[in-house]
């Protein structure tokens, strides 16, 4: 049985969770449950959990590159069983290119699912609260598509809200197509995305499954970062939310994504 710790959360359980999901993130192993052991964990200790983390990935040479928004689509909220999102950071050594080939056991994934979704780069910062969907596209140099491999270092994906969000939104590996488009060119809520595993049909979405648009969704991610002092910058890839059900990934797998007006991207899988 799982020992639980009903006390209020204080900085050292902080502190031994951030050292449990770092070292499971380095070993590609899974652990159990936060919220099973820490009772009284609340979304700002998770946050806590997640910056300390990155903290230290940054002091090992790792470089925030952006953010993301996850678990905005009710098709993932029901896999997931987590019902409002999360919200996580980006770092270079998370950042593949278009076409790659990802070793599995070098880049440390455990149980990873591909999901596809629209990518947004910044040509200018934005501060939250008080944003809005039309300041994001307004501060959007181009959107693309884009694979976000989500792995989760919580066992079974057993994950509760404040699981995920201190395991830095079960953020694992992504990649971004190759064609970059200004995002006022379409309509970003009507563009229609379709999925192929291993050439055969694996799902498909409309922009309007996050949020309703996936500029709303950046827009929430960049109010609920402001609230912790946290903006995005000039040149930071926002990844805005998966546009239909999480598809699982192994080893001999490769994923090919079409987003109409968008372009293409494409990942594939190894030992």
């Amino acid at each position: 049985m799982v020992d639980k710790v009903k006390a209020t959360t204080n900085s050292s359980l902080i502190e031994m969770h951030a050292e449990e999901l770092l070292l499971a993130l380095r070993k590609g192993e899974a652990i159990t449950p936060l919220s099973e052991r820490t009772t009284s964990l609340t979304i700002d200790d998770a946050y806590q959990i997640s910056r300390l983390c990155l903290q230290q990935r940054e002091n090992d040479g790792e470089q925030l590159i952006g953010k993301k928004i996850g678990v905005t689509s009710l098709a993932v909220q029901q896999m997931l069983n987590v019902h409002q999102p999360d919200f996580g950071f980006l770092t270079n050594s998370m950042h593949f290119n278009n076409g790659d080939c990802i070793s599995l056991s070098k880049a440390k994934l455990i149980q990873p699912k591909a999901e596809g979704e629209i990518a947004f780069c910044l040509k200018e910062d934005l501060h939250g609260p008080g944003v809005t969907a039309q300041d994001v596209l307004d501060a959007t140099l181009w959107v693309a598509p884009c694979f976000e491999i989500v792995d989760s270092r919580i066992e079974d994906w057993r994950i509760s809200i404040v699981d995920t969000v201190a395991d830095n939104a079960s953020c694992g590996v992504f990649v971004i197509g190759d064609t970059h488009t200004p995002p006022r060119e379409i309509d970003l809520a009507e563009a229609q995305m379709e999925i192929k595993k291993n050439s055969q049909f694996a799902g498909s979405g409309l922009g309007s499954a996050v949020q309703g648009h996936p500029a709303q969704a950046v827009a929430w991610l960049t109010n609920t970062l402001g609230e912790y002092g946290i903006p995005f910058k000039k040149g930071e890839i926002i990844l805005s939310g998966a546009l239909a059900p999480l598809i699982v990934a192994q080893s001999g797998d490769k994923f090919t994504m079409e987003i109409e007006g968008l372009g293409s991207c494409s990942i594939s899988f190894c030992d």
